[in-house]
């Protein structure tokens, strides 16, 4: 039938994607989606690139909290917010750091720095489930070391000052936490997947985009808005190793809010750009 190869080619109706204001018209570059990883690839374990890229995650993740709990314990030791850099300083640390240490990892291990990223890009089959627990065992590893660095550098400052571990809030239930949790991880790694669309780079390449840049500002903005709620988790492996080095009960007692409610967020960003922004399209019956 006429124009049906055109249908098929631009994808399930006759109207191509709408570009944004301004911009020039839909680009001619062709896009092939790649084939989904395995979900387990024994060979990897052989090469030294994916040795590399775990201990790329183990040192990000390591300086990642290094820096966010020394500022976190800043914060809470000045008598007056006014004196220090306060909320907005605690958010920039968090965003600033991501958006360094993505862009430092990046380009050897997909600069994930997070359980829950990892998670998501493994139901998306972005990498294989050998990768992905390998990832999260370094992840983890990594954030004990950093917050056991600044232990072993201010213990007693450390023990006083709460160590950056995540809680939830006095007023707040547990509820409210895991909300928070999920939501703000589902902003989180929906940005990372947004910014790392092959397709979109392939499609928009006159609209240059510098990945880690809108991942650690989408860090800084959910900082802001749930410090005061549960201190921000939104990383498994960040409460993890503050929990381990600070070890009070209330932590452990909120640690499951901190790993339920990031891994459900990152399915939900997942599910939501794979199947509704991502979606195959239908074909024409035509």
């Amino acid at each position: 039938m006429e124009g049906k190869e055109e249908d098929v080619r631009l994808g399930a109706n006759k109207f191509t994607e709408r570009q944004p204001l301004g911009t020039a018209a839909q680009t001619d570059k062709d896009y092939r989606e790649p084939p989904p990883a395995p979900l387990f690839e024994p060979g990897e374990l052989h090469s030294w690139s994916f040795w590399r890229a775990g201990i790329a995650e183990f040192m990000a993740t390591f300086l990642f909290l290094y820096i966010t709990v020394l500022t976190v314990m800043g914060v809470v030791r000045s008598p007056s917010k006014c004196a220090t850099v306060g909320i907005q300083g605690i958010a920039w640390a968090f965003g600033g750091m991501i958006f360094a240490l993505v862009y430092c990892t990046a380009g050897i291990s997909g600069g994930h720095i997070n359980p829950a990223v990892t998670f998501g890009l493994l139901l998306a089959r972005k990498l294989s489930l050998t990768r992905a627990v390998f990832y999260m065992i370094m992840q983890c590893l990594g954030a004990i070391c950093g917050a056991g660095v600044v232990k072993g550098f201010q213990g007693h400052q450390y023990e006083v000052l709460g160590g950056g571990a995540n809680v939830v809030a006095a007023g707040y239930s547990k509820g409210v936490g895991l909300g928070a949790e999920i939501v703000g991880t589902f902003v989180l790694v929906y940005t990372v997947f947004s910014a790392t669309d092959a397709k979109r780079n392939a499609r928009d390449s006159h609209v240059p985009i510098l990945a880690p840049l809108p991942i650690g500002f989408g860090v800084f903005l959910v900082h802001l808005a749930t410090i005061p709620i549960t201190g921000t988790g939104i990383n498994p492996a960040r409460s993890l190793g503050a929990a381990i080095t600070y070890n009070i009960e209330h932590a452990w007692d909120d640690m499951w809010i901190f790993w339920v409610g990031p891994f459900i967020g990152a399915a939900l960003a997942a599910l939501y750009h794979q199947i509704v922004i991502r979606a195959i399209p239908f074909k024409s019956r035509a």
